[in-house]
């Protein structure tokens, strides 16, 4: 099963966006954006840097464990990804947003 888009409003009605695996996981999550055509932004450019390795800033967080961070060309966070407990999990969700970030799939529960 392919992965997909979630579009949501947050507690103060921003909009974001999940990445979603085949699974149901949540791959990446992005910043809030005050406009849904914004959010719409978000989604195309998460479409188009996916697949290029540079994208990806590879992180360790004070706790030992590791995250990804997708970055667009000018370099702008477009989203974070979820906690790892290993480097080698962290590179198997970054094959993950690879995989499932060029999904055309979007549910809007806005």
């Amino acid at each position: 099963m392919t992965g997909w888009f979630d579009m949501s409003k947050s507690s103060d009605d921003q909009f974001m966006i999940d990445l979603k695996a085949g699974n149901a996981e949540t791959i990446l999550t992005s910043e809030l954006y005050k406009a849904k055509n914004s959010a719409e932004t978000g989604i195309a450019s998460v479409q188009s840097n996916c697949s290029i390795d540079g994208s990806y800033e590879r992180l360790d967080a004070r706790n030992g464990k590791h995250y990804f961070n997708l970055k667009a060309a000018n370099h702008q966070i477009i989203g974070t990804s979820q906690m790892y407990e290993s480097a080698q999990s962290c590179e198997k969700g970054i094959e993950s947003e690879k995989t499932n970030g060029a999904s055309k799939i979007v549910k809007d529960k806005t």
